[in-house]
């Protein structure tokens, strides 16, 4: 039996001001539960755990889905699994605590962020070397914010793409960004903490403006 999606990491403060949901990488193709072991939800975690104080200083809470299940994976008629997972989050987020929420994801993270972008609660997406594939579709940010981040050395997905994605999206969002993190590659490692800047900036600036 699969899991249902849960929150793992909830960091919030008394009588907080928003949330960021924090959306964690996978892949394509996978239907393997997501348990303490993958690598993806880990590195969620470790972006939560920095993100978290200087957040909790502002008012802003955190909290990290862990989704049901490892893989993307598109079907016919279906909502993808983790767009499933953050719709789900959402509507808890919003039912426990009825604020503003940033969505900031990683990779596959990203990509579901930007699906799910239309919830009412929704003012933006920080989007971390995400995952945008050609003509991936851009109408749930109508009226929101997209920050995206990205560096050249990144080989899993693609930074030309995310800059194309952005520029597309421009044409419906109140504001769409690009980062370029120089000479880094997927996985949040090196220059670790250029992106928990980029992330704790991007945050901020969206709430600021909202």
């Amino acid at each position: 039996m699969t899991d249902a999606p849960k929150f793992t990491d909830v960091r919030v403060p008394k009588d907080p001001r928003a949330i960021t949901l924090v959306l964690h990488g996978g892949a394509e193709h996978g239907t393997g539960a997501v348990g303490v072991r993958s690598l993806s939800w880990r590195r969620g975690r470790v972006l939560a755990r920095h993100l978290a104080p200087a957040l909790k200083v502002d008012g802003i809470g955190i909290v990290l889905l862990r989704y049901r299940v490892k893989g993307w994976n598109a079907r016919p008629g279906a909502l993808p699994d983790p767009v499933q997972d953050a719709r789900w989050a959402l509507d808890e987020i919003r039912r426990q605590y009825d604020l503003p929420v940033v969505i900031v994801g990683h990779s596959m993270g990203a990509r579901t962020a930007v699906a799910v972008a239309d919830d009412p609660s929704v003012r933006g997406v920080v989007a971390l070397a995400p995952w945008f594939p050609k003509d991936e579709p851009f109408d749930a940010l109508a009226d929101k914010v997209l920050h995206a981040a990205h560096g050249s050395r990144d080989h899993i997905t693609s930074a030309k793409a995310t800059m194309r994605y952005v520029e597309r999206a421009g044409t419906v969002a109140r504001e769409a960004s690009f980062v370029d993190m120089g000479p880094v590659g997927h996985y949040l490692l090196r220059q670790s903490g250029l992106w928990n800047l980029v992330a704790l900036s991007g945050v901020q600036k969206i709430l600021a403006d909202a």
